[in-house]
Parts: structure tokens; sequence; C-alpha cells
């Protein structure tokens, strides 16, 4: 049997990862995991679930739900991608990682049936979770879409709800290179007779009330609602408005869940469930902020937010190739300053050529070749109440998060 680091290393070196290798380990076919199951005798949907899918935004939701589930005392899964620091990240039950000897035991027993099927590193993490939460009987599973909707692996659920926190433009080599066709790929996670909550009403939103009115599906838009959070963005707020909405819709399919529930679920999001990346404070002096904002829609939120700070701003920035990388650099505050970076992941654009773009529109950046770098240059030199955000891409988040554990 190998142990646990080898198993992780064999999943990543045998089979496509899309955090790394991106389009190219993308399958457009949701036909691996049915067929996993099919080889094993077992049905899939052996677990009540929510599907929580969006461009923005789906990742803190599902937390949230988790969060307030697990304050109810629900024995709840929770399937998110991708992970910050350990693989385990990705499959929690009731706030507790996946065990090491399952993904151990599980990897070695089902090897030849990954390679059969050629199946992809995000199919194999996602057949792991349903048979995680399948033995450990999980009363409902949150289950993060990897990505778009229609085609991904997730797909072959069939949840008690469904939800879409909203679409903006991302990943356009994979789902197309306009919201219309964007909010299509996302409308997929659409299931006959399942309602949808719709965190945004928007110019796009004709496309998910035509798809639930042919299926059958009721819609519901989120609505305003007064609750608090641990996550403390400016775009959480949209995120608790889908997030109670939904709640209250489980209520209403009989779920019982009260009031307290819900401030606490919301209030301990970060305890119960261990989320990294969204707007973490993880040093006061200077104040260090890592937030995985990663497309246009996003970056425009989280660096508006610098603005409630004095002091100068100082913005740590690597993108992924897939990104508008023009656009992107067009609306960077020109009063901030910026240090470009790379990572060891191949899939983060070259500082220097990024650098390039940034000449064209009047930005001078510095650099580096990772994250931490540009960090442990500029934080000695750092005023009391100056501010160095960490942003722009998961792994670039990951990578700090990373160094910042050593110590």
């Amino acid at each position: 049997m190998r142990d646990y680091h080898s198993i992780i290393d064999w999943i990543y070196n045998q089979f496509p990862v899309y955090q790394r290798q991106g389009s190219s380990a993308y399958k457009k076919d949701i036909s691996n995991v049915r067929n996993f199951f099919q080889k094993k005798g077992n049905d899939f949907n052996f677990f009540k679930s929510i599907h929580v899918g969006g461009t923005n935004g789906k990742g803190s939701v599902s937390h949230m739900l988790a969060s307030i589930l697990q304050e109810q005392g629900f024995r709840v899964g929770l399937f998110t991608s991708p992970h910050m620091i350990d693989f385990r990240e990705r499959i929690k039950i009731s706030g507790k990682e996946i065990s090491k000897d399952f993904i151990v035991k599980f990897v070695n027993e089902n090897k030849l049936i990954f390679k059969e099927l050629d199946m992809s590193f995000f199919e194999i993490t996602f057949v792991l979770a349903c048979s995680y939460f399948k033995e450990n009987k999980v009363e409902l599973a949150i289950v993060e879409v990897g990505l778009g909707g229609r085609l991904d692996a997730t797909n072959i659920i069939n949840p008690i709800l469904s939800i879409i926190t909203n679409v903006s433009i991302d990943h356009t080599n994979i789902l197309g290179n306009n919201v219309k066709k964007i909010a299509k790929e996302k409308a997929g996670i659409i299931k006959r007779n399942t309602p949808l909550v719709l965190g945004e009403r928007k110019l796009y939103t004709i496309i998910f009330e035509d798809v639930c009115k042919e299926l059958d599906a009721k819609i519901y838009f989120a609505k305003e609602h007064h609750y608090l959070s641990d996550l403390i963005g400016d775009y959480q707020k949209n995120n608790i408005n889908t997030t109670v909405t939904a709640i209250n819709l489980l209520i209403s399919l009989g779920f019982c869940i009260n009031e307290s529930s819900i401030i606490n679920g919301l209030n301990k999001v970060k305890n119960n469930t261990s989320l990294l990346g969204r707007w973490q404070i993880v040093n006061a002096y200077p104040l260090l902020v890592l937030d995985i904002a990663h497309n246009l829609s996003a970056l425009k939120v989280v660096l508006n937010m610098l603005r409630k700070y004095k002091g100068k701003k100082h913005v740590i920035l690597g993108l992924s190739k897939d990104k508008l990388i023009n656009s992107i650099v067009s609306i960077l505050p020109k009063d901030y300053n910026y240090y470009l970076c790379g990572s060891s992941n191949p899939r983060i654009v070259s500082p220097k050529e990024i650098k390039k773009i940034f000449h064209l529109h009047n930005l001078s950046p510095q650099c580096f070749d990772f994250s931490y770098e540009a960090y442990d240059l500029i934080s000695p030199i750092n005023k009391k109440n100056d501010i160095i955000l960490v942003t722009g891409s998961t792994f670039i988040v990951s990578d700090m998060l990373k160094y910042l554990d050593k110590y």
C-alpha cells in the first residue's frame, strides 16, 4: 500500500489536472463518472445534494451553506475545488477533511478503472468524494461545480436544489466568449422539477428563466437579508443573500433549520469549514490580505475595497493564461503599487510578459518569481497603515499560504 503523499503524486502524474494544465485537461463529457459507478455496480445518487454553480461566489456560498447545516447538527458533506494547501480540503464531512487512509485505500482499489476510463484528476476526485459521502452516510452534500455546469463531472447528480450565484466573463476558451454563452453552460445544472436559486437578477436572467420553464423547475431570486458573516469582503453580501434564500427554501422543503443556526453558521464559516483565501487577513502590521479573485468582475470589487484603507496600497498579483489580462490591467488604479509574480504552476503567466501590458497602461510594476518573494521585500519597509493584497489567482494565494504556513 502506498502512503498518502505517494498516492496524491500518483493521481497528479497519471491524469490531466485542470489546475495545472488548463483547458487541455478539461473533459467535455460527464460519462466517465457515470461509467465508473456502473462498473462498481453502484448508483451515484445515493445521498441528497445541493448543486452550486456560478462564476464568482460559489465557493463562499457552498461553505456558508455547510456551516449553517453543521450548526443545525446535520451530517453534511462538502465538495469544493481547488485546494489551497492540502488536497484533502476538497472533501469534508461536517468540517473534517477526508481521511488519508480512505484516499489511499480508494485509489489502490480503483486505479485500474481510472486508467481504463482515462479519468481526469477532477473526475477521480469527485468519485472519491461521492464514495466517501456514501460510506459515511451524509444527510446532505453541498457539491460545488468545478467549471461551467452542463459538461462538468459533478452534473451527474440529481440535487434537491440548484444554485447559480452569478455569471460573468471567465474561462472563455472553454465556456464561451460572452455572458450569454457562459450562462447557457451554467444553466446546464438545472434539473427537471428541481428548484433553482439565482443569486443575481441581470440581463442574462432570461436564459435561466427559459430553461426553468422548459424543465418545470421553479426559479427563486435571492432576496435581501440582514445577516452578518465572518467572511468580511464586500462581495459576501450577495453570497449571504443567496445562501439565506437557499436555506429558507430548504426549510420550505421540510428541513428543520432554526434562526440561531443561520446566525451562528454565517458567523462561524471559517471556524466550521476552514475556508481560505476570501479577503483573508493574515497579518495586522502591515495589513496583509489574501483573496483569490481571479477574473475581471471579482478583481474590480477587491481592488475597490482597498480604497477603504489609508496608507499605501501594495498589490502582489499573478494571473493565469486564460484570463482577459489586458482588460484586467486596464481597470487597475494608477495610485497603487504593483508587484507581478509567477508560480511553480505552469498556468501562471510569466511576470515579464504581463509587465509589457502594464507599460502600455502607464504602470511600472516590479517582477518576482513568487508572491512571497515580493512580500519579503515590501513588508519590512511598510508603514503601519499600509496594506498588502495578494490576489489574481488561487495559485498565487496558495503559494503565499504555504509559505506562511512554514512559520
